[in-house]
């Protein structure tokens, strides 16, 4: 039997490390934005729900649950497009597509975030496992509506926006109507930021058969877009009016319309670029409403 050297063994901890990298890549850890957007909907429920003061410990597993989820997300929706992400430049260096990662690893991944996330659903209440289970059905079935639905961003908005009625769930275990308004206004949301991301890939898209609201709304997109933004608006408008939200929220809203201004103005030429620098804006957007929820509680007189 051949002697272990140090060089072998440096060489087999840089292959490790080359690894877990991919990996990582592939969960989409290098590119956050992702998670903030997941979150900020997730800490204003919270926030809410608790009347200011969320339970520690539901915070800290919502928190974990969201980048675990995320990520779990990244790596199904890779798996799906294995055989799509080459023939997109955007996508093609991605590490499924790319062969640096093997289906069959991404496959033990999946499954591996999959048990973590039900380790933490499982310290919660009963109701809020039930939610969890419709969480991962959404997060499943997102990928493969590309190929039939002409909208897929509706359902990848029901997932990103599902954590909210969990949220409400698992700090007052019940989902009152506020619950189920923030999460539409969330769903209106995500389907108005991945409508410029997809405008990004909106010809790579046409050429290898992927549906998205970019291509289904054609010229109209920023106009529509531009709807989206409003509608969204107005309903966490009324989110602050049913929660009795004052003028530190309002503040807060007013930043986010001016960010969601400006997302227009960048995007005004569709060049992929400046969508996608349109489209990572909404997490300012996201903590400008979440500041303001935050600080409505800081300085809530009792």
């Amino acid at each position: 039997m051949a002697a272990t050297t140090p060089h072998s063994l440096s060489r087999v901890r840089r292959e490790l490390r080359t690894q877990l990298l991919q990996y990582a890549q592939l969960m989409r850890l290098n590119r956050p934005v992702g998670i903030w957007l997941l979150l900020w909907p997730t800490l204003w429920a919270l926030w809410l729900a608790g009347e200011g003061r969320p339970d520690p410990q539901i915070l800290i597993v919502f928190v974990l649950g969201v980048i675990i989820m995320r990520s779990a997300g990244c790596v199904i929706n890779d798996l799906a497009d294995r055989k799509l992400d080459p023939e997109v430049s955007r996508t093609r260096d991605r590490p499924l597509a790319a062969g640096s990662v093997a289906p069959a690893e991404a496959l033990v991944l999946f499954v591996a975030l999959g048990l973590v996330a039900i380790a933490l659903a499982l310290t919660l209440n009963p109701l809020t496992r039930w939610l969890a289970a419709g969480a991962a059905a959404l997060t499943i079935i997102y990928p493969f509506t590309k190929r039939f639905f002409a909208a897929p961003q509706l359902v990848l908005g029901a997932a990103f926006g599902w954590a909210v009625p969990m949220a409400f769930a698992a700090q007052t275990n019940a989902v009152p109507q506020l619950a189920w308004l923030i999460w539409l206004a969330v769903l209106v949301w995500a389907v108005m930021y991945d409508t410029l991301y997809a405008m990004a890939d909106r010809e790579d898209d046409r050429k290898i058969g992927v549906r998205s609201t970019a291509i289904l709304f054609g010229s109209a997109d920023l106009f529509i877009v531009a709807l989206l933004q409003l509608t969204f608006l107005l309903a966490m408008t009324l989110v602050g009016q049913v929660a009795e939200l004052g003028l530190w929220y309002l503040s807060g809203l007013g930043v986010a319309a001016a960010l969601m201004i400006y997302q227009l103005i960048v995007s005004g030429d569709r060049l992929p670029e400046d969508c996608l620098r349109a489209f990572k804006n909404n997490q300012y957007v996201g903590a400008a409403i979440g500041t303001g929820i935050f600080l409505h509680y800081v300085f809530l007189v009792p």
